[in-house]
Parts: structure tokens; sequence; C-alpha cells
């Protein structure tokens, strides 16, 4: 195999891990357990489509008896018998999204009872799917102020910190209106530790962050707030149900799925190709250019120097990294992490690598990632480009789809965040 043909049956081995018809089925209730009334199923997130479709494809019981609404991204939709799926905008909600989430939250769980289990099925992206303005918010505020953070260079708990205090289902808000059915989320997690408040904002769990944080975050990357929405959150009017409230005494959150989980199948898949393996962390943060620095520090490291690993090799890593555009192009955090990792490595010969965003979204663009190899910085000369004016302009996706680079799977159908690996060949072998 080439070196571009191993990195990428790592990912997809890390992609296999994580699809919904392999781990939903592990977490629904068994025949004996079924609830004597209704199945509702809600939810929201990139994966969140195929999720619905693994449970009624595995209930344990009738299917028919299921009903609910769930919310995904467009083209990441998937045909189901029983629950509705509605597509709508990510990661700048839509009107769609808006009227879906509503829908949701007045009527999807309207009126249940003791008997009744709400099945919640949570993936990243839900966030953006699930967007209810609080009272005296509108729409237009949530995009206006999401657009900005996500041009910030904010990491994904700031910018969910203020998504869970401008919204009437973020938050835990959402096991609010399931009273007093029982909830039990099942949770595909795409955030660095995994913190399900931090999942799609956390609609059914318990939040411990304050109107005041936001206030904070939105301060800190001087982010423009019209005069009321600044007011709801000095006011605390969109404080949410902190962890201990009783609207959560019927509620169960399991993560069924896992960054750690996927790098691990990747590791294993290396090492039946005869490579060792390490994972460095399953929750790297910090802007992309930075992070991509250390990697090449490190894969230089190793391949010059035999410290702290001996190739042939492969360094595993996740996480989600930021971009803050400055420039012209699309951004994506690991193509801006490529752009700079082969800016730093400067054609080392014996260093390849892939990084990628397990949905198959890089940023806006369906495009997941891109590969780098020895002869990446010469081919951008050919091409009258700068790696270093590249990256100035964030336009990481432009090189790559010019130079045949780009990595694209189509929606993957899970979200266990962004993929990177750096495969290290040993002195004078050929892979």
């Amino acid at each position: 195999m080439s070196p571009r043909q191993i990195l990428r049956s790592l990912f997809d081995a890390a992609l296999a891990a994580a699809q919904p018809e392999r781990v939903v089925p592990l977490h629904l209730p068994d025949g004996g357990a079924l609830p004597r009334g209704r199945v509702i199923v809600i939810g929201a997130g990139k994966a969140s489509a195929a999720m619905a479709r693994a449970v009624e494809d595995h209930w344990p019981g009738d299917p028919a008896r299921l009903s609910g609404l769930v919310i995904t991204r467009y083209g990441h939709g998937v045909p189901c018998r029983h629950i509705e799926i509605v597509e709508a905008a990510h990661p700048v909600p839509d009107e769609r999204g808006y009227a879906a989430a509503r829908r949701m939250l007045e009527h999807t769980v309207a009126e249940l009872g003791p008997d009744d289990l709400v099945l919640c099925l949570i993936s990243g992206g839900g966030s953006a799917l699930l967007a209810v303005p609080a009272a005296g918010i509108t729409l237009a505020d949530k995009q206006a102020i999401g657009r900005a953070l996500l041009a910030s260079g904010a990491t994904i708990g700031e910018i969910n910190c203020v998504r869970k205090h401008l919204s009437a289902i973020k938050g835990g808000r959402l096991a609010l209106a399931c009273q007093p059915a029982r909830v039990l989320t099942l949770l595909i997690s795409d955030v660095p530790g995994d913190d399900p408040s931090i999942i799609a904002s956390g609609p059914t769990v318990g939040d411990p962050t304050t109107c005041a944080e936001a206030l904070t975050v939105l301060d800190k990357y001087a982010i423009p707030l019209p005069a009321h929405v600044r007011a709801h959150l000095e006011s605390a009017r969109g404080e949410s149900p902190k962890p201990g409230h009783p609207a959560f005494a019927r509620c169960e959150t399991r993560l069924i799925a896992t960054p750690q989980q996927a790098l691990e199948a990747a590791a294993r898949r290396a090492r039946e190709l005869g490579l060792s393996a390490h994972i460095l962390s399953d929750a790297m943060e910090g802007e992309s250019r930075h992070v991509a620095r250390v990697h090449a520090a490190l894969a230089r490291q190793v391949a010059d120097r035999g410290q702290p690993f001996v190739a042939p090799c492969v360094l595993l890593s996740g996480g989600e990294t930021t971009v803050t555009v400055s420039g012209k192009g699309q951004g994506g955090r690991n193509v801006e992490f490529l752009v700079a990792l082969a800016q730093a490595l400067d054609g080392h010969p014996r260093v390849h690598a892939l990084a990628a965003d397990t949905d198959g979204v890089d940023g806006s663009l369906d495009i997941a990632g891109a590969c780098i190899d020895p002869t990446t910085p010469a081919r951008t000369l050919a091409l009258g480009r700068r790696l270093a004016d590249v990256l100035a302009d964030n336009d990481g996706h432009g090189l790559f789809q010019a130079l045949g680079d780009s990595v694209v799977t189509g929606p993957t159908q899970t979200n266990v965040n962004d993929f990177r690996a750096i495969l290290i060949d040993a002195p004078d072998a050929a892979l």
C-alpha cells in the first residue's frame, strides 16, 4: 500500500468504529424493559438521522410504536419509516431548522406522561440545528452572533456556552419540556473531553455555565451585540437549568461513540499493517496552525532522532482545533492544520499526513480534509503559490483542491471530531 492508501485506511477504520449502525443497538432497551407508554424519538446532529434509522432497524419491540422528529444537516438525512427526518442548515441555522426545532419543543414532546420514554439522539452539529431562540432574541440575532463566533477562533466550549444562554431549547431546556417522561439520551461525542453539556449544547443535561460566562466569551472575542441581547444576558433572563435540577431526575445519558474509540480503531488498523501506532491525544485544542507546528516538531524528532518513538510509525490525534479567519479563503481547521504542517516539515522525505473531519465536512465545505506528502511544498510552488501565503489567506481548501489532494467522503453519518494521522517512514524503507 502507498502511504496515502495507508492513511486513508486508518481514517476509514476510525469512521467505521463510530457508525450508528454499530454503536446504537448496544444501548437500546431489551425486550423485557420496554416502556408501558409511548416511545418518542427526537434528536439533532449530523449523525442523528442515521442514529434514528439504527433505532428503527434494531428496536426490540414493534417499531410501529416509534414516532418522533430528528433534525440533521442538509445532505445527511437517511430514510426512516416511522421517525420524521428534517434537514436544515449547519453551522449557521436557518428558518427550516428553527421551524422544526420549535415543533419538536412545542408539539413532539408535549403532553408526555410518566410511562412514556423519550429517546434523544444527539451528535455534533446539533447546536445549529436546535435553533429556537430565547424570548426576545431573534433567529437573525443568533445567526449573526454565530457567524462572528465561528470566525473568531473561539473554542467549541466557548461557542456553545453562548448558544445555550440565547436558546429556548439547548442547555437542558429540552429535558424540561419532556417532563414527566423518562429521557434516555444517546450521544456521539464530537467535543474534546466528551462533556455531555457541550455536545450539541447539552439539550437534555444540566448546564454548569452561566450568563455571565457567556458575556465574558463574547467580550473576549469582541463580538458585537445588539443592546437587547446584552440586556438579556446581563439580566440573567437566559440562565439555564443547572445540574441537580429536579427535571433531570429521570434523565439518563450515555456516550455511545467517542473520538478516543475512533483513534483506537485506527491504531488497531495500523498494527494490522505492521506499523506501531501512538495516540497523542483525543482532545487537542488551539489554533490549527499552532497545533500543526507542534505535530511537525514531534514528527521530525521521530524521523531524525528516533525519539520518543521509532519509525516506521503513525502518530494519531483528535480533538477540535480552531481557525481565526482573517483571509479570503474558506477556512477549515483540518486543511489549515495541513498547510501549516507542510510548511513546518518543508518537504521532509519521510513524513506523510492526513487530516479530516469525521463528519465529512471541514469548515463549511463538503470536503472532509486533505493529505500532504513530501512533494506538497514543491507542487504548491509549481502552482505559483507559497504555503505561507495560503496560510495567511486561510485558503487550505483552495490549495488542496488545486493539487488534487482533498479527501472527499460525502456525509459519513457519524461525527467524532477531527482525525489526524502522521505516517513516518523508516530510514531507507519504502512503504
